[in-house]
């Protein structure tokens, strides 16, 4: 049986991703922020590998392609001249054997609704507070707060409250802006309003804890200072 260019050249570069040890290209990726704006098998700011990996796997020359976009970088990608062609390669093989990863079934969002002070109610998709702790709220947005007050505040002001360099968080939340597009602000930065792009340093994670942190003080549930934790 004959095979295409595309489909030998597919088979070595898959190959090649699953002979290299895992935990090095794993380390290679996570040091050039990678893991800040993609992840295997769901969208963060950029596709999944899982679906990059698809879109390229009928092309003969997805690994040269791949390796050059990860060296120039575009439409909105940051560029990464810094690493080698050996070392891009041996991500793009280890992107492409990715290619038959299924995204997991989506969980139900369970909803947890909490009292407003003019008495109404709000549904969120996380908790705020520690079950049975009072107002003390979690490790998660424990985690936002400190993450807040370390490289947001200079910007978008002390508590969240807004500040002269950037807007106030607390109404861009209030105005609709969901989670995955307050994650893709804070990772790709905004160039034209001189902020800065945390991909790279901040995890996805630590986006969402400081998202879950501000809109917790956008429905002034959380109070200003520091938020006592369920860990004090």
């Amino acid at each position: 049986m004959k095979m295409n260019l595309a489909a030998i050249l597919l088979t070595a570069a898959v190959a090649a991703g699953q002979n290299s040890s895992p935990s090095d290209v794993e380390k290679l990726m996570q040091a050039s922020d990678c893991s800040s704006c993609h992840a295997v098998d769901h969208d963060v700011v950029g596709p999944a590998y899982s679906a990059i990996a698809k879109r390229y796997s009928r092309q003969a020359d997805a690994a040269a392609k791949l390796a050059g976009k990860i060296r120039d970088g575009g439409n909105g990608m940051t560029p990464h001249p810094d690493l080698s062609e050996a070392q891009r390669r041996q991500m793009v093989a280890w992107i492409l054997a990715r290619k038959d990863r299924a995204a997991p079934a989506a969980a139900p969002s369970k909803q947890y609704s909490y009292k407003l002070k003019d008495g109404s109610n709000v549904q969120l998709d996380f908790l705020l507070f520690a079950p049975g702790k009072g107002q003390k709220v979690t490790q998660e947005v424990f985690h936002g707060y400190q993450l807040y007050n370390s490289y947001c505040y200079r910007c978008h002001g002390t508590d969240a409250n807004g500040g002269q360099l950037g807007p106030d968080l607390r109404h861009s939340l209030a105005a609709g802006m969901k989670p995955r597009e307050f994650l893709g602000v804070a990772m790709s930065g905004r160039k034209e309003k001189a902020m800065p792009a945390w991909a790279g340093f901040l995890s996805e994670d630590d986006v969402f804890h400081v998202y879950r942190y501000v809109k917790g003080r956008s429905l002034d549930l959380i109070p200003s200072g520091r938020p006592p934790s369920e860990q004090d």
